[in-house]
């Protein structure tokens, strides 16, 4: 009897330590609209994930519950689609704090540089500046399959990638400036590679960069529209990275 009492101590104890999550992620995204295919093909990929790399995800669709109590329960945040504004006043005063003081880390997508006056909302300066100063200008409304290349092999969100993949089907943004002064640019996309062409460009065309002037890891990738992204190796693989290094689990 006793030996049975140990050997379910035993298994009691190693089950609680398998369904402890390594750390919880906060994923911020919008659904419905033209984004809905990518949302819900990259909130499937990442469960999946997240199981296999035994963390806990958390989904909201709003930032009305958001302050800084609430981001103290995450080593990460997923802004996956969701524009810099509609956010409450509280929302904003959290978010900046927990990315200026390093309280977690942030990976951002397409829809996280939508930056200037929409929808009656005034810019969010501070935001601006975390993206290096910019302000959308246009973008390539029916989309276009591209070559992106890395400028920084060796960071830990391009780790295990070529030097140049295609990405497909992407709603490529354009800005008033670029953000390469400011912040530090990880890859780029090839302009005249795009299928279909589009005269939109932007010249020198940064696609994944991160500010390091912030405490927190972040990184920003502007591709994020489309479902056929999470058939992509290569936009899964850098999803990964990104959200395992902002997290501080790899250097």
């Amino acid at each position: 009897m006793k030996k049975l009492l140990v050997v379910f101590f035993l298994f009691f104890i190693a089950n609680s330590v398998a369904q402890t999550p390594k750390f919880k992620a906060l994923v911020l995204t919008e659904r419905g609209g033209g984004h809905e295919g990518f949302v819900a093909a990259a909130l499937e990929w990442l469960n999946n994930y997240a199981k296999e790399q035994q963390f806990e995800i958390r989904v909201i669709n709003r930032t009305d519950s958001i302050n800084e109590a609430y981001l103290s329960q995450y080593k990460v945040f997923i802004q996956l689609n969701f524009p810099p504004y509609t956010w409450s006043k509280e929302a904003e005063r959290a978010f900046v704090k927990y990315i200026e003081e390093g309280r977690g880390g942030w990976v951002g997508f397409h829809h996280a540089t939508l930056l200037g006056e929409f929808d009656g909302y005034k810019m969010w300066d501070w935001f601006s500046q975390f993206m290096g100063g910019i302000r959308f200008k246009n973008y390539i409304a029916k989309r276009a399959t591209a070559t992106v290349h890395v400028e920084d092999k060796d960071h830990p969100v391009m780790q295990g990638l070529p030097e140049s993949f295609s990405i497909p089907d992407d709603e490529w943004y354009t800005f008033d400036k670029n953000p390469r002064p400011n912040v530090k640019v990880l890859a780029n996309v090839d302009e005249t590679s795009y299928q279909p062409p589009s005269d939109i460009k932007m010249g020198d065309h940064p696609v994944i960069w991160m500010n390091e002037k912030m405490k927190a890891r972040n990184v920003y990738f502007l591709m994020g529209h489309h479902a056929n992204l999470l058939g992509s190796a290569e936009f899964k693989k850098m999803f990964a990275n990104a959200i395992l290094w902002a997290a501080g689990t790899t250097q």
